[in-house]
Formats: C-alpha cells, structure tokens, sequence
C-alpha cells in the first residue's frame, strides 16, 4: 500500500476550490460574528470565555490520545498562565503541560512557524513522560512509525509516516509551506482550507516520537487564527472528539491520496460546527440587545446581519427550556 507522502506529487495537494467557497464565506461570516460580539464583552466576562474555550479544547484534546484530565486543574494552570485569580489546585505534569500549549498557542497566534515553537509544544504536552526518547525534538527512531489498532498477530496499519531519516527535510518544507500561505504571505489560502491542509500535511509527516495528534490540532487553530490576523476562539478539538470515529476515517482515506477534496469537505462542516459551538458560548455571556449593539457597531449587513438575527433567536429558545 503505498501513502501519499510516497507519490510523486508529494506534498502538492489538489481540491475542487469551488466546493470550499461557501463554507469559506459562512466561516468568515460567523469570525465576524464571534469578534464583534466578544469586544462587547466586560473583562470578566472575556476572561471567563477565555479560559472555558481553552480548558475544552485542552480537555479534548488530550481525551483523544487517552488522557483524561482534570478539569478544575487544567483551569487553574490556565488562568495562572494568564495571570488570572486561581487557586492553588496542584496540577498534573500532563495537565500543567497541556495547559501552557494552549496559552502559548494563543499568545504566539501571529508569529511565524517554527522548528523551536513546535519543539516548546513537543516538550509541554510530553511533561511528565520518561517512556520518551525524543523529547522536544524531531523522531529519530529507526523503527517504521505506524498507526496501528487490533490485537498482537492480527493488527492493522491505518498509516505509515516517513522515515525519521527524512523527517528534518520534511518539516523544513511544511513550515516554508504554513508560513507562505498566511494571508499575507506568497500563496495566501482561506482559513478552513489553510487550516485543514495543515492538519493533514503535520498528521503524514507525524514528525514527533508522540503527540503529533495534539501538535496537529494546535496547528489547524493557528492556521485559523492567522487568517484573522488575531487570535480566534474556536472549539475545534471539542467537535472533533464528537466525531472521533469519522475523523480518524476520513484522515486514513486522505492519507492514501493527494485530491483532499474529500477531506477538506469533511473539515469543512467540523469548523463550522466548532464555530457555532463558541458562538453559543459567546451568547450565554452577553446580553441579546449586547449582540445587536455590536452588529451595528461593525455595519452588518446582509448575510452577516441574518447571521446575528437567526443567533439571537437560538439564544432566546435555548434559554426558554
């Protein structure tokens, strides 16, 4: 079987950019929405927001890869890495290291990618580990690095990256290619499209002995973040989780091919959902005649108007039941 890092187009990704543009317009549509109504916000209130995005998507993410984590501590690592109140709840190393990614994700959303930003993140999300060789740095065992499920005898390869020998060239060319696809950048790309070719291009090189899952889902909220050209609030590793089974189906199919259509279609309609999810959150914290304020603050017209209508409407339900 052969991979997609393994053909001859590697790593030059084709789709049907027609069946993005919607999604794209919607995506943009509902950032606008999430940004105008958030500065319309007290600072408790954008802090509180803050850090229940962030503690989700720490949370969740680490669920993925197995690791059930504590609320409360990974809220209280948080806010002192923010400088917020907090109480002095001990934390996990897994925990206190999850926490401090998703801070510095937040704070570093604008500067470039790096090797040395993805090895920081490699060491916070290893904390704790001593069953690691390659801690904060690139894999380097010689071992084949598989997917695998199913018992001793009878297991399944869902996927084979590249061997480590390969991988410093690898990531020398995906960094040059998520720095020049930025808005301002040589080959500028949307934000749902940027973000979920990222994801797929980090997950087929999996560069890191362990944590390539995590790392790669920090990588799709960058790419979203610096489309905006500001840090953006999304539940992306929240929605995720809910279709857990889905994701790691449509990224074994991708994985086998370079047309990500397929893919990105699939993405697509999870950032979509990751988004709504943080508009309610948005909503539960801001009073209704607060959100048309700021619809007409910003000059909302049209589909971003009906956007803010159709909201207000589901806040209003949703607080009747």
């Amino acid at each position: 079987m052969s991979w997609n890092w393994q053909t001859p187009d590697w790593p030059n990704f084709k789709w049907d950019r027609s069946r993005m543009a919607a999604a794209e317009e919607q995506f943009l549509v509902g950032a606008g929405v999430v940004i105008g109504t958030a500065k319309h916000l007290g600072e408790d209130e954008r802090n509180q927001l803050l850090v229940e995005v962030m503690s989700g998507e720490a949370l969740t993410t680490s669920e993925m890869e197995g690791e059930i984590l504590n609320r409360a501590s990974v809220q209280s690592s948080i806010q002192r890495q923010l400088g917020l109140a907090a109480d002095k709840r001990r934390a996990t190393p897994a925990e206190q290291g999850i926490a401090e990614m998703m801070v510095d994700l937040f704070r570093s959303s604008a500067e470039p990618l790096s090797n040395e930003m993805l090895y920081r993140w490699h060491r916070m999300v290893a904390s704790g580990r001593r069953d690691l060789i390659d801690i904060g740095r690139y894999r380097t065992g010689k071992e084949p690095m598989q997917v695998i499920s199913g018992r001793i005898g009878a297991q399944k390869v869902h996927f084979e990256a590249p061997p480590s020998k390969r991988v410093p060239s690898e990531m020398k060319r995906f960094i040059a290619w998520f720095n020049q696809t930025v808005p301002q950048g040589a080959l500028p790309l949307p934000a749902i499209t940027k973000a979920g070719i990222a994801h797929l291009y980090f997950e087929s090189i999996h560069p890191f002995e362990d944590g390539n899952g995590r790392i790669g889902r920090a990588l799709a909220e960058k790419a979203m973040a610096q489309s905006f050209g500001q840090p953006l609030l999304v539940a992306l590793a929240t929605t995720i989780l809910a279709h857990q089974k889905s994701y790691y189906e449509a990224l074994e199919k991708a994985n086998k091919q370079m047309d990500v259509s397929a893919w990105l279609t699939w993405f697509a309609d999870i950032a979509l959902e990751a988004q709504r999810r943080t508009i309610t959150q948005v909503e539960f914290l801001i009073p209704r005649q607060s959100c048309w304020t700021a619809c007409a603050a910003t000059s909302m017209t049209g589909s971003r108007r009906r956007f803010c209508e159709s909201s207000g409407k589901a806040r209003k339900g949703s607080r009747a039941e």
